[in-house]
């Protein structure tokens, strides 16, 4: 197996930003559903303006050139700051990341704990804490980077993260109100059309396919030839997490700036009180959403996640919304 130098003669450089963008013209549409989960209501009407997205997630042969040219170093290989995390054991705050191991019996299905491990060592240079990332995985999306981590690559790109509503009405595909990306049938004649569990999750099974992500592209583009907008990795998004929607954005500078702090606020995890960390919205499921688990592959569904979380299922793409930045 060849294993990555960010300075290797097969790290070409990435095309220019207008070829890996998609432009997409905005308006209002029916964000939301009611028919899986609460968090994912009400149904409202909201409109985006015109903006140009990433087609696919930003890659790991992407990410190693920012890492290459700024010598970025990612939340997960850096040592936690033990006062944002009381109480934790100090033998866990050391550089690494959380990996999901599948459980080896059903004992070891009864708690999300049973397979997610927090592994010293993983970082987006090696997803798994033990194997450093090879060639042939060049041209899968990046994981195990923070909210920061993305924030700085699009910065870097000249570029942002997209808001949830931005996010949603691209993953849409111009199919309003329709469950998947694709329409309204899980697998359309049979056809798998993204990176999902294959299976009863967590329980790996001797004929199901391998567990992990896929190359970008590999499955069906949506309607406006976005890809892996469903399935493969969890996209950050730029929006706090709320359990409901506001039911208006704030209506002037001052307002908003209010509006953005008291969201941040309330972003805190209830369950989690001594940890003040902020969470934000994730997007389109992952290779570890199942039918038998959980159905957030689905333009709809959201996920909170702690901006500080770095995770071998966590991805996400890139959005510009003025047109003069592509050039």
């Amino acid at each position: 197996m060849t294993m990555v130098s960010l300075s290797s003669p097969g790290m070409q450089r990435p095309p220019s930003r207008r070829g890996e963008m998609a432009r997409i013209h905005g308006g209002r549409f029916a964000m939301g559903d009611s028919r899986f989960y609460p968090e994912e209501g009400p149904v409202r009407s909201v409109e985006v303006g015109d903006f140009w997205i990433d087609t696919s997630p930003v890659t790991n042969r992407q990410f190693a050139h920012f890492v290459e040219e700024t010598g970025y170093q990612t939340t997960a290989e850096a040592v936690p700051d033990p006062s944002a995390y009381p109480g934790a054991d100090p033998a866990m705050l050391v550089p690494g990341s959380l990996v999901f191991r599948a459980p080896r019996s059903p004992d070891e299905m009864r708690f999300w704990g049973d397979w997610w491990h927090y592994v010293p060592g993983a970082s987006w240079k090696k997803p798994d804490g033990i194997t450093p990332l090879s060639d042939s995985q060049l041209d899968h999306p990046v994981v195990q980077v923070s909210h920061a981590d993305a924030s700085a690559y699009a910065r870097w790109a000249g570029k942002e993260l997209p808001t949830e509503a931005e996010w949603e009405f691209a993953a849409r595909g111009g199919l309003d109100g329709a469950i998947y990306s694709w329409g309204e049938e899980f697998e359309p004649g049979g056809r798998r059309m993204a990176n999902v569990w294959d299976g009863n999750f967590p329980m790996v099974d001797a004929r199901s396919r391998p567990v992990g992500t896929s190359p970008v592209k590999s499955y069906p583009a949506n309607g406006f030839g976005l890809f892996d907008m469903i399935g493969n990795v969890w996209e950050w998004t730029d929006d706090y997490w709320a359990e409901r929607h506001a039911a208006a954005p704030a209506s002037s500078c001052c307002k908003a700036a209010e509006a953005r702090t008291s969201a941040r606020k309330a972003s805190f995890d209830p369950m989690q009180p001594a940890i003040r960390i902020p969470r934000k919205v994730l997007k389109g499921g992952s290779h570890l959403c199942a039918p038998s688990y959980c159905r957030r592959y689905r333009p709809a569904a959201r996920q909170p996640e702690m901006i500080d979380s770095a995770t071998a299922h966590i991805g996400f793409r890139c959005v510009v919304r003025s047109e003069e930045r592509l050039q």
